[in-house]
C-alpha cells in the first residue's frame, strides 16, 4: 500500500471512524471515479485546493460534484480576493498531494495548519460523502458527521458556504 493511503487508514482507525472503501484503477476526474462507485450511497464530492494571487491564503473547497465552481461567488463568500487553483508545487508543499488526489485527508500533511476548509452547505444534510484517500486508486465513503469531526481533529475549523 502507498504510504499516503496507509496514513489515511491509520488516522480513520485511530479516530474510530467507520468507512467504506472502493478500490478501482487510477482516476483523475470525478467523472472517471463515478464509473467505479456507481450505486454506492453518498454524495460525490469535488475537492479543490485554491490560493490567492499573493499565495498567502490557502483554501480546501469541498463541494458537491454536480455543482460548478464559481470563483467570484467563493471570493465574495470567503472575502478572499483573486482566487485561483493552486499549482501542483503548492499542493505538494501544503497538503503533500498530487493533482487528482485532493481531499480532506491531505490535512494530515498540513504541518502549518494554514489551510482553511470550506464545505458546500448543501452537503451537510447528506448521510455520507466520498473522497480519495490521498491516492486516486480508491474512494472512501465516510459519514458527514465523521467528515466534520475529522477536519476538526486536524485542527482546521469547518467553514460552511452556501454555494449556488
Amino acid at each position: 500500500m502507498a504510504p499516503q493511503f496507509e496514513l489515511v487508514i491509520h488516522a480513520l482507525n485511530k479516530l474510530q471512524m467507520d468507512y467504506e472503501l472502493v478500490e478501482h484503477p487510477a482516476v483523475f476526474t470525478t467523472a472517471e471515479a463515478d464509473r467505479y462507485i456507481e450505486g454506492v450511497p453518498g454524495v460525490r464530492t469535488k475537492s479543490m485546493f485554491l490560493t490567492n494571487r499573493k499565495k498567502n491564503a490557502f483554501l480546501l473547497l469541498i463541494m458537491d460534484d454536480a455543482k460548478r465552481l464559481a470563483f467570484h461567488q467563493v471570493e465574495t463568500l470567503t472575502e478572499i480576493k483573486h482566487l485561483k487553483m493552486a499549482s501542483a508545487e503548492l499542493l505538494k508543499d501544503k497538503l503533500g498531494l498530487e493533482p487528482g488526489m485532493v481531499s480532506i485527508f491531505g490535512l494530515l500533511n498540513n504541518q502549518d495548519k494554514d489551510v482553511q476548509v470550506f464545505l458546500d452547505g448543501d452537503m451537510i444534510g447528506e448521510v455520507r460523502m466520498s473522497f480519495h484517500p490521498n491516492v486516486n486508486t480508491s474512494t472512501i465513503f465516510i459519514s458527514t458527521a465523521d467528515v466534520m469531526r475529522f477536519i476538526e481533529q486536524m485542527g482546521n475549523p469547518v467553514n460552511i458556504l452556501n454555494l449556488e
